[in-house]
């Protein structure tokens, strides 16, 4: 029974020793994860250089250009007006034309009405 008895209290005395440990530790702080790589930012494309509208012209070339240009504006303007006053005579002809049309319609209304008066009330008087 001694054997059993120091047998027993071996293995008691032997898990103590291992059993203790485990419950005594403290627990292992989290994990910090590693950080990621930050990206690469995009880079913005660098702008085209701004072309001169003319880069072959020299400014007496573009003076004369522009002269020009401005004579045939000029002639255009002109060529806008005499239309425009044209139009406007043609306007005034088409008013005449649209008034002396209503004179004669009022004139026909009015005959037309006259004849009708007359055959609905004859004159009393007939000379």
């Amino acid at each position: 029974m001694n054997i059993s008895l120091f047998f027993g209290l071996t293995i008691i005395i032997f898990s103590l020793f291992f059993i203790q440990p485990v419950f005594s530790q403290e627990p292992e702080p989290p994990r910090i994860p590693e950080p990621s790589p930050e990206p690469k930012p995009i880079k913005i494309p660098d702008p085209d250089p701004i072309r001169e509208p003319f880069p072959e012209e020299s400014d007496t070339a573009k003076i004369q250009r522009l002269t020009e240009e401005n004579s045939k504006l000029r002639e255009e303007n002109f060529i806008l007006q005499v239309q425009i006053v044209e139009l406007n005579k043609i306007i005034e002809n088409l008013h005449a034309i649209t008034m002396e049309q209503i004179n004669v319609i009022m004139e026909l209304v009015n005959q037309l009405r006259e004849a009708v008066l007359e055959k609905l009330v004859p004159p009393t008087i007939n000379l």
